[in-house]
C-alpha cells in the first residue's frame, strides 16, 4: 500500500462520484420506473447515503489502484474493462438469470459500473 497515490485516488473517487451521480440523473426516471416507482416523486438521497456512495467509491479507487501498481494508462484501462467484466457484468447478468431481475436495471448499473471503473481508470493511470 506504501505506492499507492491516495492524492489520485481522492481525486478518481470525486470524479467517479460526480459521473456517477451524473449517470443515475439522466437514467434515474427509467430506473425508477424499472422498480415499480413513480419518477416524479423519487426523493433526492439523504446525506449518509451521499456520504455511503463516497466511501464505497474510495474504497474502489484504492483497491483499483493497489492491483493497476505502476501500470500505464493502457494497462489501467485493460484492468477496468477486465474487472468490469470479471465482477458487475457477470454479478448482474447473474441477477437477471437467477433473480428475475429486469434486463433494463441491470443494463443501467452496468453502465454505471463500467464508467466508473474507466473514469478510476484513468486518472489512476494518468497519475502513473
Amino acid at each position: 500500500m506504501s505506492d499507492v497515490n491516495f492524492l489520485a485516488v481522492g481525486v478518481a473517487t470525486v470524479v467517479a462520484f460526480v459521473v456517477s451521480s451524473a449517470w443515475y440523473v439522466v437514467f434515474g426516471a427509467a430506473r425508477a420506473r424499472l422498480l415499480g416507482a413513480d419518477p416524479a416523486e423519487q426523493a433526492k438521497p439523504v446525506p449518509w447515503k451521499i456520504g455511503t456512495e463516497v466511501v464505497r467509491t474510495f474504497v474502489l479507487a484504492a483497491v483499483f489502484a493497489v492491483l493497476v501498481g505502476t501500470g500505464t494508462l493502457g494497462h489501467a484501462v485493460l484492468l477496468g474493462l477486465g474487472l468490469w467484466v470479471g465482477f458487475p457484468a457477470l454479478i448482474l447478468t447473474g441477477s437477471i438469470v437467477w433473480d428475475d431481475a429486469p434486463w433494463r436495471l441491470a443494463v443501467i448499473h452496468a453502465g454505471d459500473w463500467l464508467v466508473k471503473l474507466l473514469v478510476i481508470a484513468t486518472v489512476v493511470g494518468l497519475w502513473n
